[in-house]
């Protein structure tokens, strides 16, 4: 089995791959984590780097030269699991909410990697009567990623330049999973906002997440903002999508962050500031 990955799905992968006996290879674009590769390989993977651009191409020469099966999540991921229920994400997340103060969410917040996920929330959503106008879907987007430019304009062939620093979301291409019609709103994230986050977020919750957990978080304080301001109340659902173990040497590297030109002081601030008093307008 060959599978295009940013590193946490094939890390799933490699393991089921060991239990039904079949070798595995994860192509994977050149800087992901070490420790994701780590953990493939722990599992019985073995790691194949390639340039960004190259990871497609690549995953189906390896899979047709070695008569092994390209599993192309990023293709496949929308229609993975029945979208309508059947334990997916979206009745997991519902199932949850169901005996909190306010079971039924004003917005489920996430961040789009094949476009999958999203795209199961979104169909269920309005599949739902009782959820129909009443929740609505925002999918957070990173620099350096196409899916929010393709939302705004509708044009589905936008390329983007450069790969997403934020490992896991954002693609330089639209990918086929996508599903912009049933997202109610995106917005662009900057990275420094991402990893200030997650940076914040270790101090409430005394652990490391992911980067596109700080994304996700950033896209829901914004939101829960703009629901103060207006006096309405309401839950937020977003997702802590991995471990931030996985990323001691990018994210929670301050030589890492420098390196790459990330400010996180002022976004480290406005979230203390958010905390304090709901707002989330810059100075205030």
């Amino acid at each position: 089995m060959i599978e295009a990955s940013s590193g946490s799905t094939a890390i799933s992968e490699a393991y089921f791959a060991r239990l039904i006996g079949v070798p595995f290879i994860a192509v994977v674009p050149q800087g992901t984590a070490p420790e994701k590769l780590r953990l493939i390989e722990r599992h019985g993977g073995r790691c194949h780097a390639v340039a960004p651009g190259d990871l497609y191409a690549e995953a189906e020469r390896l899979a047709r030269e070695s008569g092994g099966h390209y599993l192309d999540q990023f293709t496949y991921a929308e229609r993975a699991t029945d979208w309508r229920g059947n334990n997916n994400i979206a009745e997991s997340i519902f199932s949850q909410m169901e005996r909190e103060r306010f079971p039924v969410p004003s917005w489920v917040v996430v961040s789009a990697g094949t476009g999958g996920g999203a795209s199961t929330i979104g169909r269920f959503i309005r599949y739902r009567p009782d959820l129909a106008g009443r929740t609505r879907l925002a999918v957070v987007d990173p620099e350096n990623s196409v899916f929010y430019d393709a939302w705004a304009s509708g044009d589905r062939s936008v390329k983007g330049a450069k790969p997403s620093r934020i490992e896991g979301i954002g693609r330089p291409r639209c990918e086929p999973s996508f599903m912009p019609d049933v997202i109610d709103a995106m917005m662009k994230v900057p990275d420094a906002a991402s990893v200030a986050a997650i940076r914040w977020l270790e101090g409430v919750m005394g652990r490391k997440c992911g980067g596109s957990t700080g994304t996700n978080l950033i896209g829901a304080a914004a939101l829960a903002a703009d629901m103060i301001a207006r006096g309405e109340e309401g839950s937020i659902v977003t997702l802590i999508c991995d471990p931030g173990e996985r990323y001691l040497q990018s994210y929670y590297d301050d030589a890492w962050v420098a390196a790459q030109g990330l400010d996180l002081a002022p976004w480290i601030a406005r979230l203390e500031a958010f905390a304090r008093s709901g707002c989330w307008e810059e100075g205030r």
